[in-house]
């Protein structure tokens, strides 16, 4: 990197190093991406400044997986796609950031001005001559989104990141080519701060006070916006001034110290622990901390919850029951809470955790009875721990995590083949870390291209696959029809794949228990120094208890 660059926010200063320095200031130090000829211009400038690596990424869909999975760790997440046929490819990707909370500055290269106000037919566009329809159809899919110019980029850059900061949202900047190297016109900027109605904070504590004096048995659930808000140092106060037991749903995990004593375990409705599930309904008084009531969370709606019993705090309101008390930030609530609510529950209810022992014998072929458990003890502090969609999002989300880990899945969105490239976005995010990936071969095949990135770049990841030619999740979510064969897929030797990639990699098969048993031995010693990629050869249909209990609740729905 050059060092002959200036930080200073001057007159002088081009759009390019102003938008640059407005991402440092949040903390991003690498920027995904690909190139293309018309985001060539920023990442001139961006080559050229010292504070900002750019991550070159085999296509634009796994940049925007990569970028939303450093956003979870690093608090927000930038991606530069190029106009048109790079930024639509991102969009599966910048949805899943939208509906799952997730901060990603989005930022796209565009034709010359002069070229979009003579409506000229250019490569890349719909050749009519709309330089507005990309832009259009992300408003759809962002908090907010803006062209910007010499003239307007130090409002709308720091309005946009501002957006994107308090909504927990992706945001859209378009630039045009030629404009990147002009200098900012430079205007006074006076950014609006959302703030608390301080009249409806005290009366909504007061109502919250008087359920949580009269429960018998209340609780906490710790969700999504609890990780997105960096709001766990509050919730662990609260929960061990007043004793609450804690559970989380799938897309809150993680959000809360699993090791701790109060917590419970995964709640799934129907789906999940009968213990979790017993002690959650019946619960007299639920605080729910950033919740999303959505299907994978309640266990396809099977959580049998009564509405009047809730306090459901969100970003910006809470409800009491049946009482909606707005513009309440959620720091705010949870603050007032922990200095004026004086309640402590005086016994923990207890419930069993479903991996923490291993019945399986070693000599046995390899299956999911086995090496859930066998996952859950080689856990260790402070891990990334990313599962993809399918049977291991399920699986996976019932594990016990250690102290200070981090768990990263689409519990939301859902796209197969998020997981290869959210682990590579996790290894750029925090090199310190140990990153555990956890993947279907048929999601895996969506995105395969992103091991090359992560040996291209010496991440160090332990990456198991379960190899079984099929679908798995789908084969259990079509409950229809049995004998159907498009869930089937190709069987990949994913080892000579890594060969060709050109890495240096541990790399296993694994056929039996006793062989992931001594595989994951290895992994642990290798993976200080290369990526450890580890094949489970399972049989088709094997799958956690969880989602079992899934496809009965689709079939008792059905009938």
């Amino acid at each position: 990197m050059s060092d002959n660059t200036t930080n200073t926010l001057d007159l002088k200063q081009t759009v390019g190093f102003f938008l640059f320095d407005c991402l440092k200031k949040e903390g991003i130090t690498e920027i995904f991406g690909v190139p293309g000829d018309y985001n060539f211009s920023l990442l001139n400038i961006l080559e050229k400044y010292q504070y900002i690596d750019f991550i070159n990424c085999r296509n634009e869909l796994n940049a925007g997986y990569a970028t939303d999975s450093y956003a979870r760790i690093k608090g927000m997440g930038a991606l530069i796609t190029t106009f048109g046929v790079g930024e639509l490819s991102a969009c599966n990707a910048i949805a899943g950031s939208y509906c799952e909370s997730v901060p990603v500055i989005h930022i796209v290269g565009a034709p010359k001005t002069m070229v979009q106000q003579e409506h000229k037919q250019m490569h890349h566009t719909l050749l009519n001559g709309d330089f507005d329809v990309f832009r259009k159809l992300s408003e759809n899919i962002t908090e907010y989104n803006a062209v910007i110019t010499p003239e307007n980029a130090t409002l709308e850059i720091p309005l946009a990141i501002q957006k994107a900061k308090e909504n927990k949202k992706p945001v859209y900047l378009l630039f045009a080519t030629d404009i990147v190297s002009k200098n900012v016109v430079k205007r006074p900027i006076n950014l609006e701060v959302k703030r608390t109605n301080q009249k409806n904070l005290q009366t909504a504590i007061k109502q919250i006070e008087q359920m949580l004096t009269v429960a018998k048995n209340p609780l906490l659930i710790s969700g999504t916006f609890v990780s997105r808000y960096n709001l766990q140092s509050q919730v662990e106060q609260i929960v061990q001034k007043m004793n609450l037991p804690v559970t989380t749903m799938i897309m809150g995990k993680g959000s809360y110290d699993e090791s701790n004593k109060n917590y419970i375990g995964l709640y799934a409705g129907g789906l999940g622990s009968k213990d979790v599930q017993n002690i959650v309904e019946t619960s007299d008084c639920i605080l729910s901390v950033g919740t999303k009531w959505s299907d994978y969370n309640t266990g396809a709606f099977t959580a049998m919850l009564n509405p009047l019993n809730i306090i459901d705090i969100q970003p910006y309101y809470v409800k009491v029951g049946v009482t909606v008390y707005e513009n309440i930030l959620i720091k705010d609530l949870l603050d007032g809470l922990l200095s004026k609510v004086d309640i402590k529950v005086s016994s923990l209810p207890t419930a069993s955790f479903p991996y923490t022992e291993n019945h399986a014998s070693l000599g046995d072929d390899i299956s999911s009875k086995y090496y859930y458990p066998r996952f859950q003890s080689m856990f260790k502090e402070n891990d990334v721990i990313v599962a993809d969609a399918g049977t291991f999002q399920f699986g996976i989300a019932e594990l016990r995590l250690p102290k200070g880990a981090t768990y990263i899945t689409q519990g939301g969105w859902g796209s197969i083949g998020y997981g290869t490239p959210a682990a590579f976005g996790a290894c750029i995010a925090d090199r310190n870390r140990r990153v555990i990936l956890f993947v279907g071969d048929g999601s895996n095949q969506m995105t395969v291209q992103e091991f090359s990135s992560i040996l291209y770049t010496n991440c160090k990841p332990i990456v198991f696959l379960v190899n079984n030619k099929e679908y798995t999740i789908e084969k259990y979510l079509n409950i229809n029809e049995k004998q159907t064969h498009y869930n089937d897929i190709p069987i990949w030797d994913y080892s000579k794949l890594i060969d060709a990639f050109g890495g240096n990699a541990y790399t296993a098969k694994v056929y039996t228990n006793k062989e992931l048993d001594e595989a994951i031995k290895q992994a642990e010693l290798q993976c200080q120094d290369r990526f450890c990629f580890i094949e489970i050869y399972a049989p088709q249909m094997d799958a956690p208890e969880i989602v079992h209990k899934m496809t009965n609740v689709l079939e008792q729905m059905k009938s």
